[in-house]
């Protein structure tokens, strides 16, 4: 049994009522969810989104970024999530989904996964990413993403005549995409649970087919927007890294999640190599 298993079993205990579920047994396609009816891929909107690339990252790069590489089969970490993205296409039916990351507590790590599963997505050539940075309190993307000062989420929330094409931008990754931050407010205000927010999330469902869409969001802390973001995301993926959180807040944060979203947790371990449980 491991170290997260026994943790989770305490809590069970503890707090009676704790259902965990694993990344490899969540249901598939759950009920309530508006998944997007899964259409054939577009091979030419696919090349088109290639060639925009005006600049891809070279590996020193993708490395310094803590990006992981396609060409790196062997690596333990790139491995893992390959196997991820695989468990939300038999758990999505093959059906393009949004996927909302957060974490337990801060630093867990959940924008390293949320950037990384991104990028195994793209490294299947039928199929694109697109990451949407919602930790508005601790943005990351724009950090890693080429001509990052332009506008993001926020502005377009603000902004009723700025276009989704003017927010989504090349990451330097073929078939890859992404919605920084954007400019910080002083004031944050409640921009998930706006009706702009609804359209936004609706548009980029259907606008391919063959995308999937991540959630880069803040910790289960902030407990109202992840409840808004859940809303609109067909799965939720937990991180935590162990040591850093309880069995009872990590039992608190299960059972705040619908089981019929929960995908399961992602216990990274060591900074450098998650691990799947």
């Amino acid at each position: 049994m491991s170290k997260i298993e026994k943790a989770l079993g305490k809590a069970r205990q503890d707090r009676g009522n704790l259902q965990l579920v694993p990344v490899s047994g969540a249901a598939a396609a759950p009920a309530g969810t508006a998944l997007v009816t899964h259409r054939a891929a577009h091979p030419e909107t696919i090349a088109n989104m290639t060639a925009g690339e005006t600049k891809l990252l070279a590996q020193d790069e993708l490395s310094a970024f803590g990006i992981i590489q396609r060409e790196r089969v062997e690596d333990p970490v790139v491995q893992v999530f390959r196997e991820l993205r695989t468990k939300v296409v038999q758990h999505s039916q093959g059906q393009s989904s949004v996927i909302l990351v957060t974490a337990v507590s801060k630093g867990s790590g959940a924008s390293f996964v949320a950037k990384n599963l991104g990028a195994a997505f793209a490294f299947d050539a039928g199929k694109t990413a697109l990451l949407i940075d919602c930790d508005l309190k601790n943005p990351s993307i724009h950090r890693w993403i080429p001509n990052a000062s332009g506008p993001g989420l926020m502005d377009y929330l603000d902004n009723p005549d700025l276009d989704i094409a003017g927010i989504i931008r090349p990451v330097g990754i073929p078939r890859y995409r992404a919605i920084t931050a954007g400019a910080p407010r002083k004031i944050p205000g409640e921009y998930f649970s706006s009706l702009k927010m609804r359209r936004l999330m609706d548009a980029i469902r259907v606008r391919y087919s063959e995308r999937y869409i991540i959630v880069d969001g803040p910790p289960m802390s902030d407990m109202a927007d992840i409840r808004v973001l859940s809303e609109f995301s067909d799965y939720v993926l937990i991180v935590t890294r162990y040591g850093q959180a309880t069995s009872a807040q990590i039992a608190g944060c299960l059972n705040a999640v619908s089981d019929r979203k929960l995908l399961g947790i992602v216990f990274n371990d060591e900074p450098c190599l998650p691990r799947l449980r």
